[in-house]
């Protein structure tokens, strides 16, 4: 199964997506760590452009093809960002759960943003003003939404387990 979580930087993505790696023992992409590894490499020091992504959907299939659950962790900002991911699984053959994760408090939002402590070496944390201008278009396909300002992260992450569970059954069915 592959597991995607996207949302603007500050929600709680990787809080949520640590736990559930814990929980089931899959694989984890951080897009994060894989563009400043991108970054650190000198290569493509400034505007990586999509390369972190192409990496991450490619240690994906890796993954995936060797049976492991894989969960991804990125903004998933674009329509396209979306469609690769479901490609990914598709190809592969395997159930796919996309996560959009929301914080609907926007002064818990901007203070968990303003708050931050990085935990990648060298990686830049957003602003308050960068997460509000971000390109992030509004999902269309079906998708589990987690809402982080009414959920604490075991709420949450229990309710990504039980929609791998409902797709788990329904792929059985």
């Amino acid at each position: 199964m592959l597991v995607v979580f996207g949302g603007l930087p500050g929600v709680g993505k990787s809080t949520i997506a640590r736990e559930l790696v814990r929980r089931c023992q899959a694989a984890y992409l951080r897009i994060d760590a894989i563009e400043q590894a991108i970054r650190d490499s000198k290569v493509l020091a400034a505007d990586i452009g999509p390369a972190g992504y192409m990496v991450a959907y490619s240690l994906a299939r890796s993954n995936l093809e060797l049976g492991r659950m894989v969960v991804a962790g990125c903004v998933n900002p674009l329509p396209i960002t979306r469609a690769a991911w479901q490609s990914v699984a598709r190809e592969v053959g395997v159930a796919l759960v996309e996560v959009e994760v929301i914080c609907s408090d926007a002064n818990e939002h901007r203070r968990r943003v303003e708050g931050r402590i990085g935990d990648i070496d060298g990686l830049a944390l957003p602003t308050w003003s960068s997460v509000t201008r971000h390109d992030y278009v509004r999902w269309t396909s079906d998708h589990l939404i987690i809402d982080t300002a009414l959920l604490s992260p075991q709420s949450a992450v229990d309710a990504v387990v039980d929609a791998m569970d409902r797709v788990r059954s329904a792929s059985l069915h």
